[in-house]
C-alpha cells in the first residue's frame, strides 16, 4: 500500500495566509524526508478553513525543496479554469517536476464556490464543463493545431504569418501526467469517469459501506470502455493519528487541530449538505449522534499503532482492497512534536504491515 497525504490545506481562519503557507511547505518537506509516495494539495476559493486557490504555486516551490515525493493538485476545479491556459500550466509544471507530478481534477462540490462563479450545478453545468475542459486539454497536449467548438469554449489553431509561433509546450510524461479524479458521493459519477478512462480514482472515504460504493462506480465506468481497473491505483483519503496508546491518540485528536476543524467546519458542512448518513454505522441514527468522539470511534484511524493497523486492515477487507492511503493533514503547528511522533509511528510501526 502506497502512503500519501491529502493537504487541503487546512488552517484556522485566524491564521495569516503566509504563516499557513510556510507551514504547508515545511510539511511537504517533512513528508518527503519520511518517504511518502505522494501529496495532493487542494484548491478552493470561498473556504477560509482551506485557504489556497492555487495549489500549483505551492507545488512549484515544494518541487525545488524536495527530492522524491510526487506532488499533485488535488484537485484543479476544471469548471473554473480556461482549459487552454490550464493545459499549458500543467505541461510547464510537469516539465519542472521531471516525473514527480500527477494531475488531480474535480468538478467542484463547494456550493459557495459554485455560487461565486455563477455555476448551476443542478443542471450539471459543472460536470459538462469538466468533461469539455478535459477534452480540450488532452488535445492541447498532443501538440497539433486543432479547432474545437464546444458548449463553453472554442479553440482555433494559432495560425500567423510566422512559422515560429505555434503550439509547442508538451508535458514531460507521455502522453500526459497521470490524472486522478476525486469522488465523494456514494455511487460517484466522477469515479465512473475514472474507471471509464483509466484515471486514478481518489475516494474521500467516510465509512466502509460508502467507500465500497466508490469501487462499484469505478467498475461501472470501466465496463463502458472495456477496461479492467487496478485496485492498486485506488487511493482512499482518511484521517489518521497515531500515539503510543489509544487514550493518548484520542485525547490529542479531540483537543487538537483535527478535532477543532471538524467541530467548526467539516461536520457542519457535511451534515448541513445532507451527507451525515454516510458517516454512520447505522443510517437510522440521528445526525446529532455525529461528533468528534463518534468519528474517532467509528470512522477515523486513531489510536495506538496496533489499533490503527487493525482499522486499516478492516477497511481493506470491507472494500475489497485499495492500493494507496492518503492521510489528511491539518494545521498541527501548535502541536508539532506530537504530530511528528504520529508520523513516525505510522512509518515505523503501522506501514510495515502493508508493504507495497
Amino acid at each position: 500500500m502506497k502512503l500519501g497525504a491529502f493537504v487541503m490545506p487546512s488552517h484556522p481562519p485566524e491564521r495569516s495566509l503566509i504563516d499557513g503557507y510556510r507551514w504547508d511547505l515545511e510539511q511537504l518537506q517533512q513528508l518527503d524526508r519520511l518517504g511518502f509516495h505522494e501529496a495532493w494539495i487542494g484548491e478552493h476559493y470561498t473556504a477560509p478553513w482551506e485557504p489556497n486557490p492555487a495549489p500549483d504555486l505551492l507545488i512549484a516551490q515544494a518541487l525545488m525543496q524536495t527530492e522524491r515525493i510526487k506532488l499533485c493538485p488535488g484537485a484543479h476545479l476544471l469548471p473554473y479554469h480556461h482549459p487552454i491556459e490550464l493545459a499549458h500550466r500543467v505541461a510547464f509544471l510537469d516539465q519542472i517536476a521531471q516525473g514527480r507530478y500527477m494531475l488531480g481534477v474535480g468538478i467542484s462540490a463547494l456550493p459557495s464556490d459554485l455560487n461565486l462563479f455563477d455555476m448551476d450545478a443542478s443542471t450539471g453545468e459543472n460536470r459538462r464543463r469538466t468533461l469539455e475542459a478535459l477534452e480540450i486539454m488532452l488535445r492541447v497536449w498532443e501538440g497539433e493545431p486543432f479547432s474545437f467548438d464546444g458548449e463553453f469554449w472554442n479553440v482555433r489553431p494559432p495560425g500567423t504569418d510566422f512559422d515560429f509561433l505555434r503550439l509547442h509546450l508538451k508535458p514531460f510524461q507521455k502522453p500526459h501526467p497521470p490524472i486522478g479524479i476525486a469522488g465523494l458521493s456514494p455511487g460517484s459519477e466522477t469515479l465512473k469517469l475514472a474507471g471509464e478512462r483509466g484515471y486514478v480514482p481518489l475516494s474521500i472515504s467516510l465509512n466502509p459501506r460508502h467507500t465500497a460504493s466508490h469501487w462499484d462506480s469505478v467498475m461501472a465506468g470501466a465496463a463502458r470502455s472495456g477496461r479492467t481497473p487496478d485496485r492498486g491505483e485506488w487511493r482512499l483519503v482518511r484521517e489518521v493519528y497515531v500515539a503510543r496508546t489509544d487514550e493518548e491518540a484520542r485525547r490529542r485528536v479531540r483537543e487538537g487541530a483535527m478535532g477543532r476543524c471538524w467541530r467548526e467546519y467539516l461536520l457542519p458542512f457535511y451534515v448541513g449538505n445532507g451527507m451525515g448518513e454516510h458517516f454512520k454505522v447505522d443510517p437510522s441514527e440521528p445526525d446529532s449522534a455525529l461528533d468528534v468522539d463518534y468519528l474517532i470511534e467509528h470512522n477515523w484511524f486513531v489510536g495506538s499503532p496496533e489499533t490503527v493497523a487493525r482499522k486499516i486492515a478492516a477497511l481493506q477487507e470491507a472494500t475489497g482492497g485499495f492500493g494507496g492511503m492518503l492521510i489528511m493533514i491539518y494545521d498541527f503547528s501548535t502541536e508539532q512534536p506530537e504530530w511528528n511522533e504520529s508520523l513516525q509511528l505510522l512509518i515505523d510501526e503501522v506501514m510495515p504491515h502493508f508493504p507495497e
